[in-house]
């Protein structure tokens, strides 16, 4: 298997080279030169497999640069009981019949980036184990991101991790999940912006080419397609749970800031699982709804883009919508570096004709909706009092728009996003409750906290990098049997025991 970008360059890489690189050389993001397909014997093979193993048998369809059995030993060891609190990893729970909540916040920073970041912590450290190596990370974060990135590179070897955030923009719960972290390979960076001002110095940065390679800059964003490879593996499971037989259809529902956990919806759709919509809801910051309403894409500017209650959605420049639109336009790198490289950074969008954007909704399945502030405090409210379930203020934007593309005979999972603890300020506005977080996080935000504040420029936070990952640089060369024993020890080291979950 092997991987191309979205704007043309006509490189092809494998799957280790670019999980350490982000973005590709031209600016674009990674996709496979096609997607594998799953047929009716292959589901019924996944049937009943622990989600360790459904995720090194759909993983193993992307990448076949990392033996096996090492593999399927970074995979058992990232999806535990111990770490997710369930042995179903991502549990169905049913509201009524024909709609599902999909869980997924059940991991250490109690969000769905969990799901994903708790591999891409194991596969940089045996990966830069093998290469005797190591790697600078470079992330943005609206919300949820940056805290399980954090907790997933924490400690490991050979990583440092510099995470930029909107100063002022996210929960006081998130807050503290990133900034309590005491860690030496840790850094907390504050910008004076908004969530896109953070994503475009992540991009800067990654296209100077020279000084990413000077760095070693590498991405847990969701640039990064080894983080949407994991996801992908929930959509699979979310189907086994909910059907019985392969011959049913399943549509997800799916809040969408960044459009990476619904791009990963649109390659389990491609490789052949038996999605019939993937509905997609964003809150008051509705680039994407607008998109699949009229083909254009406009992006907000910073003081067009609102602070919601849902804010990890406060997005309004999705990187992981040029995914979707290479695919749309028939994997045309050529139009996509000029829709994507030229027209966003000098106009601030594009359009598609009708005709492009027909084959969005007949041919990949998208529908979409918004959600509002009172919508999403309806939500919370009906799930509580007539459920009994208790929701965070994403999965209400998303349970909302779901129930407006309800269909007889069609089970709907609505992707479950976050605890509402990390959110318990809407939640006492909607039900006059404020969720208790897990007890080993309960005293999180009165911790001594570390972060540094600095302005939405490119050369401050390349400033800042040069000054602290200095000597990482310096001590990158190795020789290859010091990179054997290490890979060897990393590999050893995944059958240590894990970290319990922090959700109850």
């Amino acid at each position: 298997m092997k991987y191309l970008s979205t704007r043309g360059d006509g490189t092809l890489r494998g799957f280790s080279d670019i999980l350490l690189e982000g973005l590709a050389p031209d600016g674009g993001l990674y996709l496979p030169t096609h997607y594998p397909q799953i047929d009716s014997a292959m589901l019924k093979r996944w049937r009943g497999l622990p989600y360790a193993e459904l995720a090194f048998e759909v993983l193993s369809l992307y990448i076949d640069d990392i033996p096996p059995a090492d593999l399927q030993t970074l995979c058992k060891a990232t999806y535990t009981e111990a770490v997710f609190g369930t042995p179903q990893i991502t549990p169905l729970i049913a509201l009524q019949p024909g709609l599902y909540l999909q869980a997924l916040s059940n991991g250490p920073t109690l969000a769905f980036k969990d799901m994903a970041m708790q591999l891409l912590g194991r596969l940089f450290e045996y990966e830069l184990a093998r290469r005797g190596e190591q790697l600078n990370i470079l992330g943005a974060t609206s919300g949820d991101t940056g805290s399980a990135a954090q907790y997933a590179m924490r400690g490991k070897r050979g990583l440092r991790v510099f995470m930029l955030r909107p100063q002022g923009r996210m929960s006081p719960f998130q807050q503290a999940q990133m900034f309590s972290l005491q860690d030496a390979n840790i850094h907390n960076l504050c910008i004076a912006g908004v969530f896109d001002d953070c994503q475009d110095i992540v991009k800067a940065v990654s296209n100077d080419l020279a000084f990413k390679r000077r760095h070693r800059i590498g991405s847990v964003n969701s640039i990064n397609w080894a983080r949407l490879l994991a996801q992908v593996v929930y959509y699979v499971a979310g189907y086994l749970q909910a059907t019985r037989s392969n011959d049913e259809r399943v549509s997800f529902a799916v809040p969408s800031g960044n459009f990476g956990n619904i791009c990963a919806g649109h390659v389990a759709r491609s490789m052949g699982l038996p999605i019939d919509k993937l509905v997609l809801a964003t809150n008051e910051n509705d680039v994407l709804d607008e998109f699949f309403r009229t083909g254009v894409y406009r992006v907000r500017s910073s003081a067009e883009t609102h602070a919601t209650s849902s804010p990890s959605m406060d997005i309004s420049k999705a990187s992981n919508f040029e995914r979707f639109v290479f695919d749309l336009l028939g994997r045309d790198g050529a139009r996509v570096q000029a829709l994507f490289g030229d027209a966003v950074p000098r106009e601030g969008g594009f359009s598609l004709s009708a005709a492009e954007l027909a084959p969005a909704a007949a041919r990949h399945g998208f529908v979409s909706g918004r959600s509002s502030h009172a919508d999403r405090l309806a939500t919370i409210r009906h799930t509580w009092q007539t459920h009994g379930e208790m929701i965070d203020t994403h999965t209400a934007d998303g349970l909302f728009v779901a129930r407006q593309h309800l269909q007889p005979g069609t089970p709907m999972l609505v992707l479950e996003t976050a605890q509402p603890a990390k959110f318990a300020q809407t939640l006492v506005e909607a039900i006059g409750i404020r969720p208790e977080p897990p007890a080993a996080l309960r005293d999180i935000e009165h911790l001594p906290r570390r972060f540094t504040v600095l302005p939405p420029q490119v050369e401050a936070v390349k400033h800042f990098i040069e000054q602290h990952a200095a000597a990482a640089t310096a001590a990158t060369a190795a020789t290859a049997a010091t990179a054997a024993t290490a890979a060897t020890a990393a590999t050893a080291a995944l059958a240590e025991p894990t970290e319990p979950a922090a959700a109850a």
